[in-house]
């Protein structure tokens, strides 16, 4: 199988040779393996892990993201970030909670513009009441 993940700035992964793939999504963790049906998922902030045709295991830690496989054998992820790492001990505990901060601080920030941009529109309408009673008034 092949592996490709790739964020809007580059090409994290491109590998061929899989023997298995391992990621997460919604309804939990799921392999593939060569020759798997045609699937697409969206996936969580997890690792994603492979085993290469000598064995070993690789991993790269992924904020969200979404997962195709194509043909049996072509595996695509897209996804906003992407962090490879050696180990799953050394991206677990770091990558994933900065992950998860940033998206908290993500969501925080469009709560906050949503408002802001609320307060806005309740101060334009006070001011175009057709009763002045906004202050301004609407003047046709």
């Amino acid at each position: 199988m092949r592996l490709r993940i790739t964020t809007p700035l580059e090409v994290v992964v491109d590998v061929d040779g899989l023997t298995a793939f391992q990621a997460e999504d919604a309804s939990g963790s799921f392999g593939i393996q060569p020759g798997h049906v045609d699937f697409l998922t969206t996936l969580s902030v997890s690792v994603v892990r492979w085993t290469d045709k000598k064995g070993i295991n690789r991993f790269c830690a992924v904020r969200n993201g979404v997962l195709t496989v194509s043909g049996g054998n072509d595996i695509a992820l897209a996804t906003r970030e992407a962090v490879r790492g050696d180990t799953l001990e050394a991206l677990e505990p770091t990558i994933l909670e900065r992950f998860h901060t940033e998206i908290e601080e993500e969501r925080h920030s469009r709560v906050e513009s949503t408002r802001l941009q609320l307060i806005a529109i309740r101060q334009i309408m006070r001011h175009l009441r057709p009763d002045g009673a906004g202050g301004g008034g609407f003047m046709p």
